[in-house]
């Protein structure tokens, strides 16, 4: 009799939350808004975007989490793999967005995620339809995240991506 043993291994991803929350030592501008304004206080970074999406996009909390979750996936590995073009749907853009527009939050996310280089935001006018979401959600996978399927199927053949061309873009 023969026994095949298979071992298990755990495959751990990475947790955009803790990713982003991390940051937080590292925002220096303003800091009163950002940390202690009303609505603030004992918030940590990723809620206070969820809160702030909620806020300016009508959308139920699981939908912005899941979406803020992608578009924190995504911006981190923009920057760790500048040499893959990369781009996002509709959807995951809007947390991209979210991120880039609360500027001590994105300078702070630079400086830890890209080298304190500042990582511009390029858009292309024209949408790309020749799959570059799907491929980008299997890079951000590659890169040890959970990527949401479904967001990225949703708009896998109607991508918004960034100009590749100019110097540190996503």
């Amino acid at each position: 009799m023969t026994v095949t043993l298979e071992r298990h291994t755990a495959t751990a991803t990475r947790n955009p939350r803790a990713l982003l929350d991390a940051v937080r030592p590292r925002v220096k501008e303003c800091t009163y808004n950002i940390l202690e304004s009303p609505g603030s206080d004992g918030v940590d970074l990723f809620e206070r975007e969820i809160r702030l999406m909620m806020r300016d996009n009508v959308m139920v909390r699981n939908m912005a989490e899941r979406i803020l979750d992608n578009a924190v996936a995504y911006l981190i590995t923009a920057m760790e793999r500048p040499d893959v073009h990369l781009g996002v749907g509709k959807l995951v853009d809007i947390g991209v967005h979210q991120v880039i527009l609360d500027t001590p939050v994105y300078f702070a996310f630079c400086d830890v995620y890209n080298g304190g280089r500042y990582k511009h935001h390029a858009p292309l006018i024209q949408r790309r339809s020749d799959g570059l979401c799907l491929r980008t959600a299997d890079v951000i996978r590659a890169n040890g995240f959970d990527a949401d399927e479904e967001l990225w199927d949703m708009d896998g053949a109607n991508c918004s991506p960034c100009d590749n061309k100019v110097p540190d873009s996503h």
